[in-house]
């Protein structure tokens, strides 16, 4: 999953930085600027391929419109 969001180039004017924190228990949270994008745990699901990178795609959209 960190190669597809890491292969978009054009993104990295947009990130500051990466963090990838371990956890136990299966927990899954995917968040850009402290706003949660996916969390396995309120879904109950894993993300589907491409999921996380679509879900990253519209938030950097979101934010370039100003929203």
């Amino acid at each position: 999953m960190t190669d597809e969001i890491l292969s978009i180039r054009e993104i990295e004017v947009h990130i500051a930085s990466w963090k990838l924190i371990p956890s136990k228990g299966g927990v899954f949270e995917f968040s850009v600027n402290g706003e949660t994008l996916f969390s396995k745990k309120t879904l109950g699901r894993h993300a589907e391929p491409g999921e996380i990178r679509r879900l990253l795609e519209a938030r950097i959209a979101a934010l370039q419109a100003g929203a």
